[in-house]
């Protein structure tokens, strides 16, 4: 570790967020240029747009006939909000959480829909033991925990007779994970997530079981307009077909829409998934062995191939912190990783962006400059 000698190679794109996250490789803004810019979303041109992104997430999500997709306000952040406001409070709610969203959703949960919920929380790195968690209420958990580096290997925990729903948060899974559907009844995320789109909007897919729930069942306390999916008992299927709450930006859903087609084009959720566990294992093979550095998540069988969190291990660091945001700005300021400290909430480190638009090429090129720039600390701070 004496030799400071900088690495001969540099990703091509240094672009490492985990949200916003990288474009699909190639993107220029021309390829925009379709977009109905000035014209209404209610206008047919509009509608079409937002119908073809709707078919498309179907298609490349594979997301089973009968589940229906809509495209709502707010990011992942709105579309959860929603599923919670609306749904929640027919059944007994447990609550899982193993990172700050998760614990995000407790708090709306506990303290402002002031439910009873069994809450259920892993410490950064871990998940909950889910053979404890009832699945005759309703869950609500995060599949890839995006600050914490930490998912659910599977969805085998989940029984199919289920009596409730189970509402996740799937913002950085979808499209780089395989969901098993049948054992999902809201899915959400984002499209600035894993297909690098532009953010404010959120995707909120609901199976048939919690369309029933939302006709059937009337919550106890008030709902924001911008959160209503239903009118006289009945789903507003309009939003489901691309008739959005409120006014989407279409250039965001040109966005979208290339980055569909670009997923399509490569060979669908099989290849993204491809993608994305090549850049998580090229982390893993060169962490291998180290002793200065190690996966946050404990069990590797439930580490991210998204959001991949690392932790210095190396005895001679004094402040964690300080040492981690050392590291990130040298490496922000040698121009080859931008916006890969942990987050804020999180233990001290580093949370590289492997999802599906990063290319494996850029992360193993990047993985010799984090050994760099972990080495020139430790001499700085000798």
């Amino acid at each position: 570790m004496s030799d400071l000698q900088t690495p001969a190679a540099r990703p091509a794109n240094p672009r490492f967020s985990s949200g916003p996250c990288a474009k699909i490789p190639g993107f220029t803004l021309e390829m925009l240029a379709d977009a109905p810019l000035g014209r209404s979303h209610r206008a047919a041109v509009g509608k079409a747009k937002l119908k073809e992104a709707i078919d498309l997430t179907r298609e490349v999500l594979r997301v089973p006939e009968g589940y229906r997709i809509g495209i709502v306000p707010g990011s992942d952040t709105g579309a959860v909000e929603m599923a919670l406001w609306s749904l929640l409070g027919a059944r007994p709610v447990e609550m899982l959480a193993w990172e700050s969203f998760g614990e995000g959703w407790v708090t709306d949960v506990v303290k402002q829909l002031k439910l009873n919920a069994t809450v259920r929380k892993a410490p950064y790195g871990e998940i909950v033991d889910l053979a404890q968690v009832d699945f005759n209420a309703d869950v609500v958990f995060t599949w890839n925990g995006t600050t914490s580096g930490v998912r659910l290997p599977n969805g085998d925990a989940i029984p199919a007779d289920r009596q409730g729903l189970t509402i996740c948060d799937a913002t950085s899974a979808a499209f780089a994970m395989d969901l098993p559907w049948p054992k999902l009844d809201v899915v959400t995320y984002s499209w600035q997530k894993a297909l690098g789109g532009e953010g404010a909007h959120g995707v909120l897919i609901l199976s048939p079981r919690a369309v029933e729930r939302l006709e059937s069942y009337t919550p106890t306390w008030p709902l924001p307009k911008i959160f209503r999916m239903t009118k006289g008992g009945k789903l507003i299927e309009g939003i489901f077909v691309g008739e959005t709450i409120n006014t989407p930006s279409m250039l965001a859903v040109e966005d979208y829409l290339v980055a569909l087609k670009w997923a399509k084009a490569i060979g669908g959720l099989p290849a993204l998934i491809a993608r994305a566990n090549a850049n998580a294992r090229a982390i893993a093979d060169f962490i291998a062995g180290k002793d200065w550095v190690a996966n946050l998540a404990v069990d590797p069988a439930t580490a991210s191939t998204t959001s991949v969190c690392l932790k210095f291990t190396d005895p001679r660091i004094a402040d964690g912190a300080a040492f981690a945001k050392a590291v990130a700005k040298r490496l922000e300021k040698e121009g080859v990783a931008l916006d890969a400290g942990a987050y804020r909430d999180a233990p001290p480190g580093l949370r590289i962006w492997c999802g599906s638009t990063v290319e494996t090429a850029d992360v193993a090129a990047l993985m010799p400059w984090v050994e760099w720039a972990f080495a020139a600390e430790i001499a700085a701070q000798a």
